[in-house]
């Protein structure tokens, strides 16, 4: 396959439905520079709720009904993605780097997970101008804040005692590599035990072993 024909393929791959706006300039060079500079897994997920806490602000800060949709809307992309992303790298990799307690806390989170993305379905039913729009987003962010906090604080801080710099670097790029596979919309009825996609579409219901195969033979963007 020549470069131009590959440049196609892989753009049409990750492309974000037309509901959704573009990913920023701003949010690729985030992206692009935390790979760049060896970014831990703690530091990958603690980068990601920052994030999803400056677009819900920017949200609550927007004073139009366009910018309030895309702020929206770059909240819901994001948190669908980082919610895969951790189901697919993190959550099995504490079970099987912290045992029995690895496989409690992965439990809790998926548990916690599975709350924040009956809400987000709901939010994404919900047009930004309904008066239930605000108070769903608001019940969603508080319930992340709760789930963040637990990770950063004891989660990931357990994790990283237990792994080498070079185990956590890896698990990063892993991270980030999901994330390209990871959905735009939320299904709640999604399985998430390693799993990727997450389609409101016809990849929400397809066995999430099956999709774990399709990202484990995903080339290493180093390789591509």
């Amino acid at each position: 396959m020549n470069r131009a024909k590959l440049a196609r393929v892989l753009s049409a791959s990750v492309r974000a439905p037309s509901r959704f706006t573009p990913i920023s300039s701003q949010f690729l060079y985030r992206t692009m520079s935390r790979s760049a500079v060896g970014s831990t897994i703690s530091e990958e997920i603690t980068q990601d709720h920052r994030e999803l806490e400056e677009y819900y602000g920017n949200y609550r800060t927007a004073t139009s009904e366009k910018e309030k949709t895309q702020w929206a809307n770059q909240f819901c992309w994001e948190l669908a993605r980082h919610s895969v992303g951790e189901e697919l790298v993190l959550y099995p990799a504490f079970e099987k780097h912290l045992g029995p307690e690895g496989k409690q806390i992965a439990d809790t989170d998926r548990a916690e997970h599975l709350e924040a993305k009956k809400l987000l379905y709901e939010l994404e039913g919900t047009h930004v101008n309904d008066p239930n729009f605000p108070t769903i987003l608001k019940k969603l962010m508080e319930e992340l804040r709760e789930h963040m906090k637990s990770e950063e604080e004891n989660d990931l801080v357990k994790f990283e005692a237990a792994i080498s710099r070079e185990e956590s670097e890896a698990m990063a790029k892993s991270f980030q590599r999901a994330k390209k596979f990871a959905p735009t919309h939320s299904h709640p009825n999604a399985p998430d035990k390693g799993g990727l996609f997450q389609t409101a579409a016809g990849l929400a219901a397809a066995p999430i072993d099956k999709l774990r195969d399709m990202f484990l033979s995903f080339p290493e963007q180093e390789k591509m």
